[in-house]
């Protein structure tokens, strides 16, 4: 185990949340589930703990019952190489869930993700103030994040 892993409470879809997920991302896998047992009609035979990597990324999992929310104040970022990966992580995790600005989006489950271009932050590291402007203003612009548009900030004069 990781010695820093994201831990994420779930009323009770822990399960059918973590199926979704590895599906998802490549070199993801379920690792260990511990289900309750006897744990009286709500929670019986429901998963209590789960242990999962997403992309190598630990993660554990619990069904803690309906005491605490999602909230976009914590985020998964995903850095994406290729608008295809873009595209298919957008539609992949904003159905049933919601489309937000700037590349984020909350899934059907109420986490929040951040699908972002790689190219984007090696844009805003660079030196060019007027640059880094025109990119962050088109940011602002999109909800899923497209690299053609990113580019043509970039190069418009």
């Amino acid at each position: 185990m990781e010695k820093i892993t994201p831990f994420l409470w779930f009323n009770n879809q822990a399960e059918e949340a973590i199926n979704f997920y590895v599906s998802i991302f490549k070199n993801s896998s379920i690792k260990e589930i511990i289900y309750h047992k006897n744990a009286g009609p709500q929670l019986n035979e429901t998963i209590f703990t789960a242990s999962f990597t997403l992309d190598g990324q630990e993660f554990m999992a619990i069904n803690g019952g309906d005491y605490f929310k999602f909230s976009p104040a914590v985020s998964f970022y995903v850095n994406c190489y290729t608008q295809e990966e873009v595209d298919s992580l957008w539609e992949k995790l904003s159905e049933g869930g919601e489309e937000m600005m700037c590349g984020w989006v909350k899934d059907r489950y109420g986490i929040t993700w951040q699908i972002v271009p790689s190219m984007l932050s090696s844009i805003l590291k660079g030196g060019d103030d007027e640059i880094k402007s025109k990119v962050m203003k088109a940011t602002l612009e999109m909800k899923k994040l497209e690299i053609n548009k990113l580019l043509n900030a970039v190069n418009m004069k």
